[in-house]
């Protein structure tokens, strides 16, 4: 049986763990508040730059709008952007999201190319020897469309070179703080999705208002549709964010709620022993006034 003096160095170190998942715990909460306002907070620029590119999907001769929007006839290779963490201690976050990925992508006919975004979705994938193209790490806590726009601008570069004649993007959908969802969404060519539903050309009526664009339509193209599928990406990457703040919140949450249990049941046989001990030497003492007695 282990004596005090271990139970009293278990005990320490655990209430001392506890105070780390704690402090885990309410910085992931705080972070995930900051995402998702990140969130809330691009949707009416992707809303309005949806509206624009619809109407002008609906105008007469305009079948083929620009190469991002329009489908290739042949697959010869597919581009997948993975978004992960860069930091453990999320609880299943980054298996849940590798499984689906594995689930999704392992048994495609044609090559398939990785870009990932966090270093555990990296790590994992090169030690599973897929192909990874490129990685991007140690993005900012809260990162800006300036921090991620050059890499929507590689992705979009991959497929108007050939390189890739699909891309797709698997992240974790942030659906509440219990409930984090992975997802799988075809970045190009290009879907739209606007407040969390996909949208394409053909399921909209005709446009009966007639508008002149300044500058050309072309122009605008070329801005916004590069623009929408940076801000995609961006999104994709505040949900992933939004997700594993989550993810590691409850998850620090429940290491605190076993350590603060484990910590009571060691208190528990530690006050057994020492009332055990006491109870003993008690007896030693009385039994040896009756033998001097």
């Amino acid at each position: 049986m282990a004596n005090t003096r271990e139970f009293r160095i278990r005990i320490k170190s655990i209430k001392n763990l506890s105070q780390v998942t704690r402090a885990l715990q309410a910085v992931s909460a705080s972070r995930v508040r900051r995402a998702m306002q990140a969130v809330a907070a691009t949707r009416p620029y992707a809303s309005k730059a949806w509206q624009v590119l619809t109407h002008l999907a609906e105008q007469p001769g305009h079948a083929s709008l620009h190469p991002l929007l329009t489908e290739r006839t042949a697959i010869h290779n597919k581009l997948v952007v993975l978004i992960s963490g860069d930091r453990g201690l999320a609880g299943a976050f980054t298996t849940n999201l590798m499984r689906y990925a594995s689930e999704r992508f392992d048994n495609e006919e044609v090559p398939v190319n990785y870009v990932t975004i966090g270093r555990k979705g990296r790590d994992l994938l090169i030690r599973r020897k897929k192909n990874v193209i490129s990685e991007y790490s140690h993005l900012p806590a809260t990162p800006s469309y300036a921090d991620t726009s050059f890499i929507g601008r590689h992705v979009v570069d991959e497929f108007l070179t050939g390189r890739a004649d699909q891309v797709f993007i698997v992240y974790t959908q942030f659906v509440n703080m219990l409930k984090q969802i992975p997802t799988v969404k075809q970045l190009l060519p290009l879907k739209w999705v606007d407040t969390g539903h996909v949208m394409d050309f053909s399921s909209h009526k005709s446009v009966q208002a007639a508008y002149m664009y300044e500058p050309s339509e072309e122009e605008i193209l070329d801005n916004i549709v590069l623009r929408f599928t940076q801000i995609q990406v961006y999104q994709a990457i505040l949900e992933s964010l939004a997700s594993e703040h989550a993810a590691r919140m409850v998850a620090m949450k429940n290491a605190t709620d076993s350590a603060t249990e484990l910590a009571e049941g060691l208190q528990l046989e530690y006050n057994k022993i020492r009332q055990q001990n006491i109870t003993n030497e008690m007896l030693d003492i009385v039994g040896g006034a009756n033998a001097l007695g």
